[in-house]
C-alpha cells in the first residue's frame, strides 16, 4: 500500500515552520528564520524537512501553505489562511479545544471553533504591532534584556508597572520614562506582559471564545505571556509542545483532505 505524505508550511514574517505527516501521523517539524525572501524560505524548509525525514523532494506529496508568505511559494496544492490552519492544527493536538489564541510576530488572533472544530468566529489584529511578538522584541531591546529571559523576569515582579499606551512607539517612550523614574526592570517587564495580555483578552472577548483555550504561536513559549494571558482571560490556557508549529501542522492535516479528494 502506497504511503501518503502531506506537509504544511507556515511562512511567517519572522520564522518559517514546516510539518511533515506520513499516513496521518506527525513525522517531523522544522523551523528556520524567514529572512528577506519568503519564497526562498519556503523552498529551503521543504528541502530540509524532507531530507531530515529521509525522503526525496521528488516524493509524491500534498502541500498546504499558510502564513504571511503563503502566496509566494508556487509548489503547493493550496494556500489557506492562518485562521483555518491554526484551527485544524489545534484540534489535531487536542480534540477538545474550542478556542485558539495565536500570537505571532506581526499579528494576533482569537478563533472560536464549533463542536466539530470548524471556525465559527474570529477576530484579528494585524494593523498594529502592539499585542504581538514584535512588540515584545522592541520592549526587550529598550530594556536591554535578552528576549528569552523576558518571561521569567516578569514572574519576579510583585507590582507590575502600568503601561497604558497601545501604540508600540508610545509604549516604548513610556517604558523609557519608567526607567528614568527608577521603576525596577522586573516591574516594567511584568507591566509589558500584562498590557499585551489585556489587549489579547479584548480580542478574545470580541470573538466570543469559550474554554478549553489553546495558546499558539512563538509567543506561547514565553511563560510570562502565558501567565499574563491567563490572568487577563480568567481561565487557564493550554500550551502544546508544538505551539509554534500549530499552523504548519494544521496545513498538513488539511492537505490529507486534498489527498482524499485527488
Amino acid at each position: 500500500m502506497r504511503r501518503m505524505l502531506t506537509a504544511g508550511r507556515d511562512i511567517g514574517s519572522i520564522t518559517t515552520k514546516a510539518a511533515l505527516f506520513e499516513d496521518g501521523k506527525l513525522l517531523a517539524t522544522r523551523l528556520i528564520f524567514t529572512g528577506y525572501n519568503s519564497e526562498t524560505a519556503g523552498r529551503k524548509i521543504f528541502a530540509e524537512i524532507m531530507q531530515a525525514a529521509g525522503f526525496q523532494e521528488a516524493e509524491q506529496i500534498k502541500i498546504v501553505s499558510t502564513g504571511y508568505g503563503r502566496a509566494s511559494v508556487g509548489f503547493a496544492q493550496k494556500a489557506l489562511t492562518e485562521i483555518t490552519c491554526h484551527a485544524a492544527g489545534a484540534r489535531y493536538l487536542n480534540k477538545s479545544i474550542r478556542s485558539v489564541i495565536d500570537v505571532g510576530g506581526q499579528d494576533s488572533k482569537a478563533i472560536l471553533l464549533d463542536d466539530n472544530g470548524k471556525v465559527k468566529n474570529f477576530v484579528m489584529n494585524d494593523k498594529c504591532a502592539a499585542g504581538t511578538g514584535r512588540f515584545l522584541e522592541v520592549m526587550a531591546r529598550a530594556l536591554e534584556i535578552n528576549l528569552e529571559n523576558f518571561g521569567p523576569i516578569s514572574l519576579q515582579s510583585q507590582k507590575p508597572a502600568q503601561i497604558s499606551s497601545l501604540c508600540t512607539v508610545f509604549a516604548e517612550s513610556e517604558v523609557i520614562s519608567l526607567i528614568a523614574k527608577g521603576v525596577t526592570q522586573r516591574d516594567i517587564v511584568a507591566g509589558i506582559h500584562e498590557s499585551i495580555g489585556a489587549r489579547i483578552a479584548a480580542l478574545a472577548e470580541r470573538a466570543g471564545i469559550v474554554t478549553p483555550v489553546m495558546f499558539t504561536g512563538g509567543v506561547a513559549k514565553n511563560i510570562g505571556m502565558v501567565k499574563a494571558l491567563e490572568k487577563a482571560l480568567g481561565v487557564p490556557v493550554e500550551i502544546s509542545a508544538y505551539a509554534q508549529f500549530t499552523g504548519a501542522i494544521g496545513g498538513a492535516v488539511l492537505a490529507e483532505k486534498l489527498s482524499d479528494e485527488a
